[in-house]
């Protein structure tokens, strides 16, 4: 098990970036860096979001202690940010709950990048839908 702080600070050195280049890419201060590296503090979701881009590793690898893979979800990580710039934490969870739960529908089965990235993106739009579709119904963005 590897704490949030660790990873941080070792891809960080992986890619060579000093903490003000991180900081820099990711659109904080170097301080905030600092804070992070020494386990003060954890970032934001949309910094999340943002951190894990600049370090090429995924919010998974970031955020769940248990996870050795770096690239681990990666592919997932774009539509949960999505998912969470329009319809917050909720959202988020639950496009992130969506791929996990339909994944297991391929499991023994190999697939390609791009019929993971067609996957995930009729997943994407199915609930992008109902949810706008609610939001016309119920007349509010069932995002609480």
């Amino acid at each position: 098990m590897k704490p949030f702080s660790e990873k941080v600070k070792s891809a960080r050195s992986e890619l060579g970036l000093s903490q003000k280049q991180l900081a820099e890419l990711v659109g904080v201060s170097s301080r905030s860096i600092q804070v992070y590296e020494r386990g003060e503090k954890m970032p934001r979701q949309s910094t999340m979001f943002r951190l894990a881009k600049a370090l090429k590793v995924s919010v998974k690898f970031l955020s769940d202690d248990d996870c050795k893979n770096p690239l681990e979800d990666i592919d997932k990580d774009g539509y949960i940010e999505e998912a969470w710039k329009n319809y917050g934490s909720r959202g988020a969870n639950d496009i992130d709950q969506l791929l996990a739960d339909n994944t297991a529908l391929f499991a023994g089965g190999e697939l390609s990048q791009e019929q993971k990235d067609a996957f995930f993106q009729a997943v994407m739009t199915a609930y992008v839908t109902c949810k706008e579709e609610a939001k016309k119904k119920f007349g509010r963005n069932n995002s609480e």
